[in-house]
């Protein structure tokens, strides 16, 4: 067999970014989220509760969802990292994890709009979301062998930025061709494409199926591209697999910038992913927008995150990666602090005149920087941890990276499902992640920024 160039395997990595991003995009925080909102708060408010309560009983049902998923992440991830290191294998891992992604995205059709079966669907989301969070890690761990230190910021950069040209694109062809208006036709003003049924929301259900399909097409370069090491002769255990984490916990002790590494990213990520899943059910459920005014806003911030990520990624390279995750989480903090203090009546206490547009131009700021300083995190964060890897186990020590980025993962939709609770206020739920991006800013005076490689 022909050696694959190490350009074509950058480029195959890349498209896992191009194949995946869909989930994020259209099912997690523009299309398929803001729809389950808005069936879910229909389904309360038919069944007598008033408007405010049952928007936020629907915000609390979406956050408990993400709650079990982030919890299911958490324990799974550092096993199956270290499982995967000791047995010397990671193709097989991504391809079993794919089919979960592709059947939980498909499956997500039968989504009906009278909530009838929303929590059998909000378990095809889960089988979804866990197969795409589980192949991240494993697909993260094959960065170190893309490039040196100098290179992989670059490279995680420029692959985040192409993932989100792929979100962008996905997007603009669902809100152009299938996502339906309130009077049934699309963006442009067409019937929902292939015969869809705009009245049961076929179009906007379709969001699933398409993509499951999109995952399926663009990992083909992927699998065509990115191989397993063909001389790797480890036949590990699980026994072994449990004794490597263990040793990778117990490591922590000797590995200050690790540690703090870790400690802060479980934090500032489970932040940053809260913004992602509740921003498009906050505009829903908050702003009142409809699907398609979320969709445009969708494009707007994924066209900013493909923007920034590539632009962080020089920046990474340049300045290295630490003070560029520093920036992106004060700009972050600034965004959360004016989400919390708006809503269709007033911008930070100071009272609107009636229909003024002024909360929707705000968020859409909101929603660039949510979307820029998103990506430029991600990215930055991926290259720091690079630098906290070691090169024999770049897979367990991803694992960790993994776990750091969702053993609290509940914490964020739990926090917002508590606060939208007590407060009764979908608006006033999302204020946690302000805690959250607070505690990961101030663990991060203890990392080194030049890194930590050794064990």
């Amino acid at each position: 067999m022909a050696e694959i160039s190490k350009r074509k395997r950058i480029w195959g990595w890349w498209f896992f970014d191009w194949a995946s991003q869909p989930y994020h995009t259209l099912l997690v925080t523009f299309v398929f989220g803001p729809y389950f909102a808005g069936v879910a708060a229909e389904y309360y408010l038919t069944s007598g509760l008033d408007a405010d309560a049952a928007d936020a009983r629907a915000q609390t049902v979406w956050a408990n969802c993400m709650t079990i998923i982030g919890l299911i992440i958490a324990f799974g991830a550092p096993l199956m990292g270290a499982m995967a290191d000791v047995s010397g294998r990671r193709m097989p891992w991504i391809f079993a994890f794919s089919v979960m992604y592709a059947v939980g995205s498909a499956a997500l059709w039968y989504t009906m709009p009278d909530g009838s079966n929303m929590w059998l669907m909000l378990s095809a989301f889960g089988l979804g979301f866990v197969g795409a969070e589980y192949a991240l890690i494993f697909i993260n761990s094959q960065l170190p062998d893309l490039g040196d230190d100098s290179e992989v910021g670059e490279i995680s950069g420029s692959g985040f930025a192409f993932g989100y040209f792929g979100g962008l694109i996905s997007l603009a062809i669902l809100l152009l061709l299938f996502v339906e208006q309130p009077n049934g036709k699309t963006l442009i003003g067409l019937d929902p494409a292939l015969g869809l049924d705009a009245a049961s929301r076929e179009g906007t259900r379709f969001v699933g199926p398409f993509t499951a399909g999109w995952f399926i097409l663009f990992m083909v370069p992927y699998f065509l591209w990115v191989r397993d090491d063909p001389d790797s002769q480890k036949t590990g255990s699980l026994s072994e697999a449990l004794r490597l984490l263990g040793k990778s916990v117990s490591d922590l002790r000797h590995r200050v910038s690790l540690a703090t590494y870790l400690g802060s990213s479980m934090f500032y990520r489970d932040a940053l992913n809260g913004l992602y899943s509740f921003g498009g059910v906050y505009a829903a459920l908050v702003l009142e927008w409809d699907l398609i005014k979320i969709g445009v806003f969708g494009i707007v911030s994924v066209l900013a995150s493909a923007i920034f990520a590539w632009v962080g990624g020089k920046m990474d390279r340049k300045y290295g990666p630490k003070p560029v995750i520093l920036v992106a989480i004060w700009v972050l903090i600034f965004v959360c602090i004016t989400v919390v203090s708006m809503d269709r009546t007033q911008v930070y206490g100071i009272t609107l005149p009636q229909g003024s547009g002024l909360p929707d131009l705000v968020f859409f700021g909101c929603g660039v920087l949510i979307g820029g300083m998103g990506g430029i995190l991600q990215s930055a964060s991926r290259s720091m941890m690079v630098r906290h890897t070691d090169p024999a186990a770049p897979v367990e020590s991803f694992g960790l990276y993994g776990l750091s980025g969702r053993a609290t993962a509940f914490a964020a939709p739990l926090l917002i499902g508590i606060a939208t609770t007590v407060t009764g206020s979908a608006r006033l739920g999302v204020s946690p992640i302000i805690l959250l991006f607070i505690l990961g800013l101030f663990l991060m005076r203890w990392v080194k920024p030049e890194g930590d490689q050794s064990r």
